[in-house]
Formats: C-alpha cells, structure tokens, sequence
C-alpha cells in the first residue's frame, strides 16, 4: 500500500465523506447501502462496474446492489454484458419458465462473467413479487465471438416474413460458421484468416439485408407483427456491429486501425439499453451490469491514446443525469488478467495477477491514503470541492480519465480475489 500523501487532497476528502459498508455477503441486510439513494435520486438507468470480470468480491457487491436497487428502489430490469439475442431465453427462464436447472444448461457455452447468481436471485424473487423483475442483454452475440446467435433467428423471421430475403442471410451465417468461436478473442483471429473475398462479402451482405429491413418496414410490420419486427431488426443491427468489430480489432492489432474504431460495440450496447428501456414502458428503472470502462461516461484512453467511446459516454449524452455510473475497485489484492490464447476455451487465458500498489493519481491510491477499506463515495459532491484522480484501475493497468467526470459513484473492497470457478 502506498504511503499516506499529505499533498492528495482527494484522500482527506474521501476521509471526511466516503461511507463504510458492513457487508459483502448479498443475503444480508441492505441498510448500510442507504446511502446510496442519495447518489442515484430519480435517475432510470444506474450502471454497476467493476474493474476486472471474474473477480469474487465485485460479484458479491453487484447481487447486493441488485436486491438493493430492486427491492427499496423500484427498479424493474437488470440489463447485463450478455447478448442481446441470447438474452430473451433467460427473461423466460427468470420469469419462472423452465425448471431450476435448466439455466446451466443455457449458460454452457457463455463466458463466466457473473450472470448466473443475479439471475437465479431473480428467479427466485419472482416467484413472490407483485412486480416481477426483467433481464434484458444489451451486447452483440457471444462476446463478439460469432454472428449465429443474432443471424439464426433472423433466418426464422425471414423465413416467415421474407423467403426472398433467407438465401442472403443463410448465406451470410455459412461465412459466419467458418470462423464462430466463443468470443471475439477466439473469432478475430480467425477471421483475420479468411480470404478477402469472403470477409467483404460478409459485410456487404449484412449491409444489404439491413437495408432492406429498414426499407420494407412497413410491408414487414403488415406481414407479422411490431414487436417481432423490433426484435428482428436489433439482432440483426448486432450482427453488423460484430461484423464491423473484427475489421477494427484487426486493424487495432495490425497498427493500421482508425482512432476509437472498437466503439462499434459500445454504442450498440447503448443502443440496446435505451430500446429496451422504451420497450418495458413507463416506469421502467434499469439496472446495468457492465465492465468499468464500458459504463463510465468520458473516453477511454491508455497512455494519452484514445481507444474508445465506451457505452456510458453514450447513454449519458442521451439520459442526461437519468444514467447514473458506479465503479467498483479494490485497493490490493489479484486481478484477472486476459491476454490472447488460441487454444484456450474463449480464446483468452486468465492469469491471476497479485496487484502492485495503486499508483499515486489513481482513485485506488487515495483510498488507501484514505486508510478506507470496504466503502462507498459519492464522487458528485467533491467535483466542486477537490480536485479528483486522473486514473482508475482496469486490471493491472490504468484508465486515464477525470474520475470524478467518469463516475458519480464509487464503492471499493479493501481486496480483490480471482474467483476460484474460472476454468479457461
């Protein structure tokens, strides 16, 4: 742990003002999180960070502030880093279709990165609540990792809707086949290996269908029905976002890439959070799990390099003070580091990475000079009274970011744990 600063004005702030909580466990009470009613207000969309997925204590909270948002809150849906197709399935499943076990069967093949314990809290929240609570996906299919979650029920519609239309969408998931993996990391390296040819005819045949779909709305609205029109139109927006995402991570790992090009993925998850947020109807208060450096609202740059325009950005330039951002961090610890491996299950392996002190300028640093352990800050009240960090944890690395712009809350754990259920 750094040594205390006396020239860090932010930690004798958070000293005077950050609140301790009293538990990690999501099964006890929830009063100590009190506080953070004040931070939220009226907003219809707060995000839930973390700085790194499988880490154990993030998960913990995130359930916490799930049962505390929903049952003292009013809010009604948790959207999640999940895909947007393969979303609906688990809806059903938490609104009680299916039996309890049916859910591991569902998540087999997804990445662990924490879904199952919220849903299966909701499920069985569900079972007593006047209200029941939604899950919504918000991301493009399988991580990135292929197109057939999106495409496959696109075919089902047009095979209904549009048989003209199913031999350009079949044709498009035959490319798509060829390169499926469980995530981008798995699939963009072997797109990479397609021949040209068959990467731009992909691509031109996803700009034309969603042409087409744009263009014919109304013929196709009158051959079945809104809503399955909606749904159909999404997916296939997220199989073009994808499609985009493996030309930008190619030119990204080649040198060549444009500036922020993987922002493709971040405004569609933006995108899915408000289509969902009008879909549900009025009233509607969603609850949005994501990574820190998709939810916070500034761009994310390394080493004074911009590399993205994350999701929060978006959602705050369309909701205003409506979205609301909460980083988790820890202040030591492991973290769980991801770096490429081909033959690995998702395409990536995880090291379990001890963290190294929090560099001076981060916001982990002026907790620790702080002497904080678990606790929560509004980041909103100091923005006029104390100048903030610079940089926040993602990973081993940083963020270089105005945190107290990015944020409006944090909430830190004094350690962090690899869970212990991660087999890559």
């Amino acid at each position: 742990m750094p040594a205390s600063s006396p020239h860090n004005p932010f930690a004798g702030w958070l000293r005077a003002h950050a609140v301790p909580l009293t538990h990690l466990d999501p099964a006890a009470p929830l009063d100590d999180l009190e506080p953070l009613r004040e931070v939220i207000g009226g907003a219809r969309v707060v995000a839930i960070g973390e700085n790194s997925h499988f880490i154990t204590e993030f998960s913990l909270l995130r359930q916490r502030l799930l049962r505390f948002l929903a049952e003292r809150c009013g809010f009604t849906v948790l959207a999640f880093e999940y895909g947007f197709s393969e979303g609906f399935p688990l809806d059903a499943w938490a609104q009680g279709q299916g039996t309890d076990d049916d859910l591991a069967a569902q998540l087999a093949a997804a990445i662990p990165v924490g879904v199952e314990e919220p849903l299966r809290w909701i499920r069985r929240h569900n079972a007593t609540a006047e209200a029941p609570l939604r899950f919504a996906g918000i991301d493009i299919p399988a991580a990135g990792g292929s197109l057939l979650p999106a495409l496959a029920p696109v075919a089902d519609y047009l095979r209904q809707i549009d048989p003209e239309a199913l031999p350009l969408v079949q044709q498009a998931m035959r490319i798509a086949e060829s390169f499926a993996g469980a995530s981008a990391a798995s699939a963009a390296p072997a797109w990479t290996r397609l021949a040209a040819a068959e990467q731009d005819a992909l691509s031109a045949i996803l700009m034309r269908l969603l042409i087409r779909f744009r263009a014919v709305e109304v013929l196709y609205v009158s051959r079945g029905d809104r809503h399955s029109y909606d749904i159909a139109l999404r997916r296939l927006e997220a199989a073009c976002h994808a499609d985009y995402g493996f030309r930008a991570m190619a030119g990204l790992y080649a040198g060549t890439g444009l500036t922020a090009d993987t922002s493709a993925r971040d405004v569609y998850m933006a995108g899915s959070v408000l289509w969902h947020l009008e879909r549900f109807g009025p009233g509607t208060r969603i609850v949005l799990a994501a990574h820190n450096a998709h939810i916070q609202k500034t761009p994310v740059s390394f080493n004074g390099h911009l590399t993205g325009l994350p999701m929060g950005q978006h959602l705050y330039h369309s909701l205003g003070d409506d979205y609301v951002a909460l980083a988790l961090s820890s202040i030591t610890g492991h973290t769980a580091d991801m770096r490429p491996d081909e033959n690995a299950r998702f395409g990536f392996a995880v090291d379990n990475t001890k963290l190294e002190p929090p560099e001076q300028g981060s916001i982990e640093a002026a907790f620790a000079d702080a002497g904080l352990g678990l606790s929560i800050a509004d980041l909103r009240r100091a923005r006029h009274e104390v100048p903030g960090p610079d940089r926040i944890r993602i990973q081993s690395a940083y963020v270089h970011t105005p945190v107290l712009e990015a944020f409006d809350g944090i909430l830190t754990t004094p350690a962090s744990t690899v869970s212990g259920d991660i087999q890559m």
